[in-house]
Protein backbone atom coordinates (compact mmCIF):
# COMPACT_ATOMS: atom_id res chain seq x y z
CA UNK A 1 0.00 0.00 0.00
CA UNK A 2 1.22 3.54 -0.88
CA UNK A 3 2.04 5.62 1.94
CA UNK A 4 -0.24 8.71 2.74
CA UNK A 5 1.33 12.03 0.48
CA UNK A 6 -0.82 14.74 1.79
CA UNK A 7 -2.28 15.63 -1.76
CA UNK A 8 -5.28 14.45 -3.92
CA UNK A 9 -4.74 12.51 -7.28
CA UNK A 10 -2.49 14.98 -9.62
CA UNK A 11 -4.37 16.34 -12.63
CA UNK A 12 -2.01 16.67 -15.34
CA UNK A 13 -1.84 19.88 -17.16
CA UNK A 14 -2.36 20.28 -20.42
CA UNK A 15 1.03 20.86 -22.16
CA UNK A 16 1.30 22.25 -25.20
CA UNK A 17 4.55 21.31 -27.86
CA UNK A 18 6.24 24.13 -28.66
CA UNK A 19 9.11 25.35 -31.01
CA UNK A 20 11.81 22.15 -31.21
CA UNK A 21 9.53 19.54 -29.15
CA UNK A 22 7.12 19.21 -32.00
CA UNK A 23 7.54 15.85 -33.47
CA UNK A 24 5.44 15.18 -36.58
CA UNK A 25 6.59 15.00 -39.62
CA UNK A 26 4.24 17.41 -41.33
CA UNK A 27 1.89 19.89 -39.94
CA UNK A 28 -0.67 22.67 -40.76
CA UNK A 29 0.31 25.72 -40.08
CA UNK A 30 -1.71 29.24 -38.93
CA UNK A 31 0.12 32.40 -38.83
CA UNK A 32 -0.44 34.95 -36.33
CA UNK A 33 -3.22 36.69 -38.12
CA UNK A 34 -5.08 33.26 -38.55
CA UNK A 35 -4.24 32.74 -41.96
CA UNK A 36 -3.84 29.22 -43.04
CA UNK A 37 -0.04 28.98 -44.36
CA UNK A 38 -0.71 25.10 -45.48
CA UNK A 39 1.11 22.18 -44.80
CA UNK A 40 4.70 21.81 -44.77
CA UNK A 41 7.92 20.80 -42.51
CA UNK A 42 8.46 21.56 -39.11
CA UNK A 43 11.67 22.97 -39.31
CA UNK A 44 10.31 25.86 -42.42
CA UNK A 45 7.45 26.48 -39.47
CA UNK A 46 9.66 26.86 -36.95
CA UNK A 47 12.26 29.27 -38.95
CA UNK A 48 8.93 31.05 -40.02
CA UNK A 49 8.11 31.87 -36.38
CA UNK A 50 11.18 32.67 -35.59
CA UNK A 51 11.66 35.04 -38.29
CA UNK A 52 9.36 36.69 -36.94
CA UNK A 53 9.74 36.71 -33.27
CA UNK A 54 7.02 34.45 -32.11
CA UNK A 55 6.62 30.95 -31.31
CA UNK A 56 5.54 27.69 -33.06
CA UNK A 57 2.68 26.19 -30.49
CA UNK A 58 1.28 22.80 -31.55
CA UNK A 59 -2.90 23.71 -30.83
CA UNK A 60 -4.50 20.18 -32.27
CA UNK A 61 -1.90 17.47 -31.68
CA UNK A 62 -4.85 15.09 -32.89
CA UNK A 63 -5.44 16.40 -35.88
CA UNK A 64 -4.15 14.58 -39.33
CA UNK A 65 -1.82 16.26 -39.63
CA UNK A 66 -1.35 18.27 -36.41
CA UNK A 67 -2.04 21.80 -36.58
CA UNK A 68 0.52 24.28 -35.03
CA UNK A 69 0.12 28.42 -34.89
CA UNK A 70 2.80 30.82 -34.76
CA UNK A 71 2.20 32.88 -31.91
CA UNK A 72 3.62 34.64 -28.63
CA UNK A 73 3.35 31.50 -26.43
CA UNK A 74 4.05 33.72 -23.31
CA UNK A 75 1.20 35.87 -23.63
CA UNK A 76 -1.16 32.75 -24.94
CA UNK A 77 -0.64 31.25 -21.35
CA UNK A 78 -0.92 34.54 -19.55
CA UNK A 79 -4.46 34.90 -21.62
CA UNK A 80 -5.90 31.36 -20.89
CA UNK A 81 -4.59 31.61 -16.95
CA UNK A 82 -7.01 34.94 -17.28
CA UNK A 83 -9.45 33.42 -18.43
CA UNK A 84 -9.66 29.94 -15.95
CA UNK A 85 -9.30 32.75 -13.24
CA UNK A 86 -12.16 34.60 -14.47
CA UNK A 87 -14.47 31.19 -14.96
CA UNK A 88 -13.55 30.52 -11.39
CA UNK A 89 -14.45 33.67 -9.93
CA UNK A 90 -17.76 32.86 -11.82
CA UNK A 91 -18.21 30.39 -10.15
CA UNK A 92 -21.02 29.44 -7.34
CA UNK A 93 -18.98 28.49 -4.67
CA UNK A 94 -21.09 26.26 -2.06
CA UNK A 95 -20.14 25.58 1.48
CA UNK A 96 -21.62 22.81 3.74
CA UNK A 97 -22.28 23.18 6.97
CA UNK A 98 -22.65 20.38 9.06
CA UNK A 99 -25.10 20.37 12.15
CA UNK A 100 -24.91 17.19 14.43
CA UNK A 101 -28.06 15.71 16.22
CA UNK A 102 -28.05 12.56 18.57
CA UNK A 103 -30.93 10.48 18.87
CA UNK A 104 -31.03 11.53 22.27
CA UNK A 105 -31.36 15.42 21.22
CA UNK A 106 -33.97 17.45 23.16
CA UNK A 107 -36.33 19.42 21.96
CA UNK A 108 -34.79 23.10 22.82
CA UNK A 109 -31.48 21.70 21.11
CA UNK A 110 -33.30 20.67 18.27
CA UNK A 111 -35.15 23.79 17.62
CA UNK A 112 -31.64 26.22 18.37
CA UNK A 113 -30.06 23.91 15.19
CA UNK A 114 -33.16 24.41 13.20
CA UNK A 115 -32.52 27.92 13.73
CA UNK A 116 -28.93 27.76 12.40
CA UNK A 117 -29.99 25.57 9.99
CA UNK A 118 -32.53 28.10 8.56
CA UNK A 119 -29.87 30.96 8.88
CA UNK A 120 -27.35 29.10 6.90
CA UNK A 121 -29.66 28.13 4.01
CA UNK A 122 -31.00 31.90 4.02
CA UNK A 123 -26.80 32.40 3.34
CA UNK A 124 -27.06 30.23 0.43
CA UNK A 125 -25.47 27.55 2.14
CA UNK A 126 -26.13 24.23 1.87
CA UNK A 127 -26.78 21.89 5.06
CA UNK A 128 -25.47 18.53 5.78
CA UNK A 129 -27.33 17.19 9.05
CA UNK A 130 -26.06 13.96 10.58
CA UNK A 131 -27.51 11.52 13.29
CA UNK A 132 -24.47 10.42 15.28
CA UNK A 133 -25.66 7.08 16.92
CA UNK A 134 -22.98 5.51 19.52
CA UNK A 135 -23.28 1.88 20.65
CA UNK A 136 -26.81 0.43 21.74
CA UNK A 137 -28.36 3.86 19.76
CA UNK A 138 -27.59 1.66 16.76
CA UNK A 139 -30.36 -0.40 17.13
CA UNK A 140 -32.94 2.43 17.47
CA UNK A 141 -31.77 3.58 13.93
CA UNK A 142 -35.76 4.68 13.53
CA UNK A 143 -35.13 7.44 15.80
CA UNK A 144 -32.49 9.31 13.25
CA UNK A 145 -34.97 8.35 10.82
CA UNK A 146 -38.02 10.29 12.57
CA UNK A 147 -35.55 13.35 13.56
CA UNK A 148 -34.80 13.80 9.59
CA UNK A 149 -37.84 13.85 8.65
CA UNK A 150 -38.88 16.36 10.78
CA UNK A 151 -36.70 18.37 10.03
CA UNK A 152 -37.75 18.10 6.31
CA UNK A 153 -40.70 19.00 7.40
CA UNK A 154 -39.84 21.96 9.31
CA UNK A 155 -37.95 23.18 6.17
CA UNK A 156 -40.01 23.00 3.37
CA UNK A 157 -40.40 26.94 2.78
CA UNK A 158 -36.36 27.34 3.41
CA UNK A 159 -34.81 24.32 1.54
CA UNK A 160 -35.12 21.08 -0.51
CA UNK A 161 -33.69 17.47 0.18
CA UNK A 162 -30.74 17.49 -2.36
CA UNK A 163 -29.40 14.06 -0.85
CA UNK A 164 -32.23 11.70 1.10
CA UNK A 165 -31.54 10.28 4.49
CA UNK A 166 -28.29 8.05 3.73
CA UNK A 167 -26.91 5.38 6.33
CA UNK A 168 -23.13 5.17 6.42
CA UNK A 169 -22.10 3.07 9.07
CA UNK A 170 -22.41 4.77 12.56
CA UNK A 171 -23.90 8.29 11.15
CA UNK A 172 -27.05 8.81 9.07
CA UNK A 173 -26.93 12.04 7.27
CA UNK A 174 -28.94 14.10 4.41
CA UNK A 175 -28.24 17.38 2.68
CA UNK A 176 -30.26 20.50 2.21
CA UNK A 177 -30.06 23.18 -0.04
CA UNK A 178 -31.32 25.90 -0.19
CA UNK A 179 -33.97 26.56 -2.41
CA UNK A 180 -33.08 29.73 -4.45
CA UNK A 181 -29.80 27.57 -5.10
CA UNK A 182 -31.90 25.83 -7.95
CA UNK A 183 -33.23 29.02 -9.85
CA UNK A 184 -36.02 30.00 -9.58
CA UNK A 185 -38.36 28.70 -12.07
CA UNK A 186 -38.07 30.49 -15.67
CA UNK A 187 -40.93 32.44 -16.46
CA UNK A 188 -43.54 31.33 -18.77
CA UNK A 189 -43.79 33.22 -21.83
CA UNK A 190 -47.01 34.21 -23.44
CA UNK A 191 -48.36 32.66 -26.21
CA UNK A 192 -48.81 35.33 -29.07
CA UNK A 193 -52.33 34.75 -30.16
CA UNK A 194 -52.92 35.51 -33.92
CA UNK A 195 -55.86 37.88 -34.91
CA UNK A 196 -58.35 36.69 -37.66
Amino acid sequence: MRPFQGQGPRIPERKERVNDRIRAKEIRVIDDQGNQLGVMLPQAALDLARERGYDLVEVSPTAVPPVCRIMDYGQFLYERKKKEHSAKKKQKQFKVKEIKFRPKTDEHDFQFKLVNIMRFLSEGDKVKATIIFRGRENFHQDIGFRILERLRKELLEAGIIEVPPRKEGSLLHMIIAPKKAQGAPAPKREEKREEK
